[in-house]
């Protein structure tokens, strides 16, 4: 008997009992041939069935897994042994959510229902933030009249970072050396002393802007890692939003937009990492900052209800639908190219090493704002 069909946004929901997937696993091992096949295969290689559930894990997979601290994987379907994040928001599991649509690696499975091969990319932010950038290719296969999915998946993760390197990261390095050294140049026709004087703190602001890159990129690549050490202090929620409102106020990528404190914001004491926290609450900024909605005004603010003290940012840009889901993935963005590190960052570092709650909220009606939240202790 098949298990009762649950409720799905996307993907069917319905799994075959602990029976009959025991069944399919004797199946597949008497096919030395296939089993064979698979085990020499360098990449990690699941044999789905029909409703996406794994019956078979070569050894490359299972190790991955492994790494992962997971459960015998047999009966799961591949973004519950991934610990994808939406893989948990439906009691029916992985596909199933609405944040499943845009995934490529249910999307590529169903297209091997289909008869078809198909490879897709996937970008899973795991249960504990750390983000997995996949290719993935599902095959069909008929074995004993059950249709099969071969699953391949490569981690392009390094891949991904150096694209990112290459595009991002060191076109703004270049951006930033080609404005100093350019201004630098302009020192040496200048007699003029005020002119010196204003040319001399353009330079120290692009200076001081190369190091903040260089030193963002670090910790994010230490985040990742595990490597991050992180310096706990007592702040004031006060001055730390006052100092962010006159940083980002004449930041280079702000043309004039207000940025204000709300008046409904409260004053409170709270022991964290000031410059992580800075890197989060700035990268809110300028997401608000770069967003191009007429008339826009920008909004720190610092609530505190029950036991939550909650920090935001908020703009009246509304977030399209299609993207809510994919905010806080690596590398993805609405403006193109390897960007989108971001918004990644944020659950990094607000979430993994802070513990604090990293979310958004967008709508017509409301604008959207960006906020992290912090138990009180």
């Amino acid at each position: 008997m098949l298990e009762e069909q649950t409720l799905t946004s996307y993907a069917p929901a319905m799994r075959y009992t602990n029976g009959q997937l025991e069944s399919q696993f004797k199946t597949i091992l008497e096919n030395k041939q296939l089993v064979n096949f698979v085990e020499s295969i360098s990449q990690m290689v699941l044999i789905l069935n029909r409703h996406r559930q794994v019956v078979y894990a070569n050894k490359s997979y299972k190790d991955f897994c492994a790494n992962l601290n997971h459960d015998p994987i047999i009966g799961k379907r591949p973004g519950e042994t991934f610990n994808c994040a939406n893989a948990f928001k439906s009691s029916a599991g992985c596909g199933t959510s609405e944040s499943c649509k845009s995934c490529g690696a249910v999307n590529a499975i169903l297209e091997s229902h289909k008869g078809i091969r198909s490879t897709q990319e996937c970008q899973i932010l795991t249960k504990d933030n750390d983000a997995l950038d996949l290719e993935v290719t599902a095959n069909p296969l008929i074995l004993d009249d059950e249709k099969l999915t071969i699953f391949s998946v490569n981690d392009i993760s390094a891949q991904k970072r150096r694209i990112s390197l290459e595009r991002v990261f060191i076109h703004d390095l270049l951006n930033s050396a080609g404005a100093i050294s350019g201004l630098s140049s302009i020192l040496k026709e200048i007699d003029d002393p005020d002119m010196i004087k204003d040319i001399a703190a353009t330079i120290e602001d692009a200076s001081q802007s190369l190091i903040e890159e260089i030193q963002i990129q670090r910790e994010l690549g230490a985040a990742e890692r595990g490597e991050l050490h992180m310096q706990m202090k007592e702040i004031n929620s006060s001055n730390f939003l006052t100092d962010l409102q006159k940083t980002y106020a004449k930041h280079e990528l702000n043309a004039g937009k207000p940025i204000h404190i709300s008046t409904e914001s409260v004053n409170c004491t709270m022991t964290t990492d000031p410059v992580l926290l800075r890197r989060i609450l700035g990268n809110m900024l300028k997401n608000a900052i770069e967003t191009n909605v007429p008339h826009d005004m920008i909004t720190l603010m610092c609530k505190k209800r029950q036991n939550v003290i909650e920090l935001s940012v908020h703009n009246n840009s509304i977030i399209p639908k299609e993207n809510k889901d994919q905010i806080f993935k690596r590398f993805f963005s609405t403006k193109g190219g390897a960007r989108g590190l971001g918004t990644y960052s944020m659950k990094l570092f607000g979430e993994k090493y802070l513990k604090g709650n990293v979310g958004f909220t967008s709508s017509e009606e409301a604008g959207t704002t960006f906020y992290i939240q912090f138990p009180v202790s």
